[in-house]
């Protein structure tokens, strides 16, 4: 637990006495003016009126000082009065009875109204103190358990006192220690301290707080207890949560592993056997058949290994992006290259050399573009060519894709995203379902967006969106 000056203590009740101290000599102060004042006209007044103008001081002092100076004030000014205003002037001496009996009623007066006059503050004082308290529970209370951190309920903690930090502290066996602080860390000796439950304790530091509400502190330290408790929770059902998505994404890689990479090499090794058998007498065209399936599943494999390292890269915040002006109709280009469509099937590409420069990093967009088209060959029927065609709307570029397939139906846009998920497809056939993840990481990763819609007509739109170069 972390530790203040041990005098801080100390240094508050020295403040506190100061304070009053200076309350008390202004209202001295105010004494001696009002008897300068007094003094000249004495003449002219009476010794009632005298008396009613120190009451009203008397009476001031009681509803801003207090009681105790309140009634030093009544003494004071009743010296003041026997002094300055009863004859014989300048002795504390009364020459007849009826003086003697209003001074006396004088300061009975003084008194009785100044115990009422608190008593009236204190009062009040109470009833706004309740209402701010009750306030100040139905706004913590009134919040769901899990939407309520226990930060805010410290802040309320601090506001509600005028206190400059706040804590909830836990004990083991090293001592108290801070879970959560606001404000100043906690002293050794705080002004406010309530019990929160076991091993728990809420703490306050600030100001001296006049007679504070000892139940209240220990709502309040209860709900700090249990907005701690809900954290807690929370933190284990995320972290639950966090070990399911491991293990659904270790079982979908395994299986990924299992087949997807194993049928390429099982194909590469069965046409190398080949290859080495002489007892099969194969023709050159055989021969040439069987390298071309070797070469075909080599690539397959390298891109699965690709995409596997990819996402890796993507999951852990490990992807490097290198941003800079790029000219989308030669990345385009690039792209289709490397991704040879099956028979029957047509590219159609609409990309103006004349667009600006995109602001992207070439390799992270050419395999975003190879991926989505990958994506709607896979998806449109033969005979209807994927269109590719890209445009400047202001300040950015938009390309998309367009396909003829059967579509995505909207609610399950999202769920096309997700690591080794595929659509519809339930034979692993199309690959481990990594495409789309890798597209949408990568253009989010330089500051683009990738939406599907509808393509007019049926099919599906991935409408990839970048910022021109400036």
């Amino acid at each position: 637990m972390e530790r203040r000056d041990p005098t801080h203590h100390g240094e508050r009740r020295r403040t506190s006495t100061g304070r009053r101290l200076a309350t008390a000599g202004a209202v001295a102060a105010s004494l001696a003016v009002l008897t300068a004042a007094l003094v000249p006209v004495r003449g002219s007044l009476s010794l009632a009126s005298t008396v009613l103008i120190y009451l009203t001081a008397v009476v001031l002092v009681a509803a801003t000082g207090g009681l105790r100076l309140a009634l030093a004030t009544a003494v004071a000014s009743d010296a003041l009065v026997n002094f300055f205003f009863v004859p014989p002037f300048h002795t504390l001496s009364v020459e007849n009875r009826d003086l003697v009996i209003t001074l006396a009623v004088y300061v009975a007066v003084a008194t009785t109204v100044s115990v009422t006059v608190d008593l009236a503050a204190r009062q009040r004082a109470a009833a706004a103190r309740s209402g701010v308290e009750a306030a100040l529970l139905a706004r913590i209370t009134e919040a769901p358990l899990d939407q309520r951190p226990l930060s805010v309920v410290l802040e309320h903690v601090r506001d509600t006192f005028g206190m400059t930090g706040a804590a909830l502290l836990e004990r083991d066996a090293d001592g108290e220690h801070p879970v959560a602080v606001a404000g100043d860390p906690p002293s050794a000796d705080p002004t406010l301290s309530a019990p929160a439950g076991e091993r728990l304790r809420l703490v306050a530091d600030g100001p001296a707080v006049f007679a504070a509400d000892q139940r209240f502190l220990t709502l309040l330290a209860t709900a700090a207890a249990r907005a701690l408790q809900a954290e807690r929770l929370a933190a284990q059902a995320a972290r639950a949560r966090e070990l399911t998505e491991i293990d659904k994404l270790r079982a979908a890689l395994l299986a990924a592993v299992g087949h997807d990479l194993r049928t390429p090499l099982a194909g590469i090794k069965a046409c190398v056997s080949s290859l080495r058998e002489p007892d099969l007498g194969l023709t050159d065209a055989q021969q040439a058949e069987l390298l071309a399936t070797v070469d075909a599943s080599a690539d397959k494999m390298n891109d699965l290994v690709e995409n596997l390292l990819a996402l890796s890269r993507l999951q852990v915040g490990a992807l490097s992006v290198h941003p800079r002006a790029t000219a989308v109709d030669e990345i385009t280009a690039a792209a289709l290259l490397h991704t040879q469509p099956p028979p029957g099937r047509a590219v159609d590409v609409d990309v103006p050399d004349d667009l600006p420069p995109a602001w992207a990093d070439p390799g992270l967009l050419e395999r975003v573009i190879a991926n989505l088209v990958a994506n709607a060959l896979d998806a449109g029927p033969p005979g209807r060519p994927v269109h590719v065609h890209a445009r400047q709307e202001g300040n950015v570029i938009r390309l998309q894709i367009t396909d003829h397939g059967p579509g995505v139906l909207a609610d399950q846009r999202e769920l096309m995203f997700t690591p080794f998920q595929r659509l519809n497809d339930h034979t692993t056939r199309h690959g481990l379902g990594l495409g789309l993840a890798i597209a949408r990481g990568f253009t989010e990763a330089m500051n683009g967006t990738l939406t599907p819609t509808d393509t007019p007509g049926g099919g599906l739109t991935m409408t990839l969106t970048l910022p021109t170069a400036p």
